[in-house]
């Protein structure tokens, strides 16, 4: 439902507004339903195949399937070779998208690239091919109605200034969030992939600028790896807010937010969803843990 609700919330001897995006729809939850926004108000006859491309637990990957799904249309879906395990029984992410229709297709390491390439180049009538994580202009339309009712809220409650708060994996939302909305708010993002080089260069595909300021980067962390402070933070917010955020990208974002903002700062943390892929990684923190052992 839109627009969606802003919680306040007591953390760490501060308060939070959190952008509550991960309740608008239990499947097209988050930034994912905001840059899928246009594609969910087109006529269902515009298409009929969807091709997308990305890791094999993307939430972006179950999102685009929901989507899909919904609309009749066939979606494709290329990735990396898959492990073992996941061949031998899908979970997650992959799993949901594969209830929803999807059709994988599994591309050597090494021809991937290659292979996106090829893929950005089709021109189909009927057709559409997203890039990877919704990085797309496509994405546009919706973010800037998030941006919309962003500054409502903050006109409505008569808060100065605002500081925004989301996490980056593609950097879309951030990169057309910056450019909707005044200087009265700041734009903050922690990067989760790559470094800040390749970030600028992802948002110069897109765009020309302004673009977000990225938290520093202090330690380069593999993205996706199950990180012991990562976890903690998970717990230590969901104990203290009642609300689940996601493990991949939330964590580090609130790390870093806390250590960077000053406490008399209006800060506003977009929920961004992706709470589907908490049942694989979870896994793989008692995996972690049991080899410890």
């Amino acid at each position: 439902m839109l627009p969606s609700r802003v919680d306040t919330v007591q953390f760490r001897g501060r308060s939070f507004y959190i952008k509550r995006d991960d309740l608008i729809d239990p499947c097209l939850s988050g930034n994912k339903y905001r840059k899928l926004y246009t594609l969910l108000k087109i006529p269902k006859q515009n298409y009929t195949k969807i091709i997308s491309y990305g890791g094999g637990q993307s939430n972006a990957m179950y999102a685009i399937a929901c989507l899909c799904h919904a609309k009749g249309w066939a979606f494709h879906y290329y990735t990396k070779t898959l492990p073992q395990v996941l061949k031998d029984g899908a979970v997650g992410n992959l799993e949901l998208a594969i209830e929803k229709g999807m059709i994988v297709h599994e591309v050597e390491h090494v021809a991937f690239e290659e292979k996106v390439a090829q893929l950005q180049k089709i021109n189909e009538k009927q057709t559409l091919v997203i890039r990877q994580g919704g990085a797309d202009e496509v994405a546009k339309n919706g973010i800037y109605l998030l941006a919309d009712e962003i500054a409502q809220w903050k006109k409505k409650n008569s808060i100065n200034e605002l500081s925004l708060v989301l996490p980056s994996g593609t950097g879309t939302t951030a990169l057309y969030l910056r450019e909707a909305l005044g200087k009265d708010i700041k734009v903050y993002t922690s990067v989760l992939v790559g470094d800040e080089k390749y970030q600028y260069e992802q948002w110069k595909k897109l765009s020309d600028g302004p673009y977000p300021h990225i938290f520093a980067l202090e330690n380069k962390q593999k993205f996706a790896k199950p990180y012991d402070e990562y976890l903690d933070m998970y717990k230590e917010l969901y104990k203290v807010t009642g609300i689940e955020f996601d493990l991949i990208y939330a964590p580090k974002t609130w790390i870093q937010m806390c250590e960077n903002l000053k406490d008399d700062e209006n800060v506003m943390y977009i929920h961004t969803g992706g709470v589907s892929g908490n049942t694989t990684m979870l896994e793989r923190y008692a995996h972690k843990r049991k080899n410890r052992r």
